[in-house]
């Protein structure tokens, strides 16, 4: 399956690929277009949008949710791990939250930094793979998930 984003990719555009390679289809590919493009290039293509700003219900944010959070309720993924995974990506990408986890200001620095070094959007996902399968694997040790 194709999906299609914004370019220049960030916490959330990051974390919903990692989610839906690991949790949803293993064979995804993204597509990473300017923001003014991506629901026609969506039609033209046959992707599914994600996180548009608000436009690509129900893989968007809405109701107070990121779209990680959005893609987690939209495929029924409720491990503990992943739960608190959300927490964290949500105090990472919605700015204006008062109840951020303590490792989301973490979380935004080192995407700010892997966008500096690695402006592709595909190569920037690549290497950021690597961080969101540790903060997965730090999840469960705090929550004790098998998965």
């Amino acid at each position: 399956m194709k999906w299609i984003t914004r370019s220049h990719v960030h916490v959330d555009r990051v974390a919903c690929p990692w989610l839906i390679k690991h949790f949803v289809d293993s064979k995804a590919e993204f597509l990473f277009v300017p923001a003014s493009q991506v629901m026609e290039k969506a039609k033209i293509l046959g992707a599914t949008p994600f996180d548009v700003g608000g436009k690509a219900q129900p893989f968007d944010h809405h109701d107070n949710l990121c779209t990680f959070e959005a893609l987690i309720e939209r495929y029924g993924l409720n491990s503990p791990a992943l739960k608190l995974m959300a927490q964290i990506v949500h105090g990472a990408d919605i700015a204006e939250t008062s109840d951020k986890h303590k490792v989301s200001d973490g979380l935004e620095a080192l995407a700010v930094g892997y966008s500096l070094l690695f402006p592709d959007d595909l190569e920037n996902l690549e290497v950021q793979f690597t961080l969101y399968d540790a903060l997965y694997a730090w999840c469960r040790l705090q929550t004790q998930s098998p998965r």
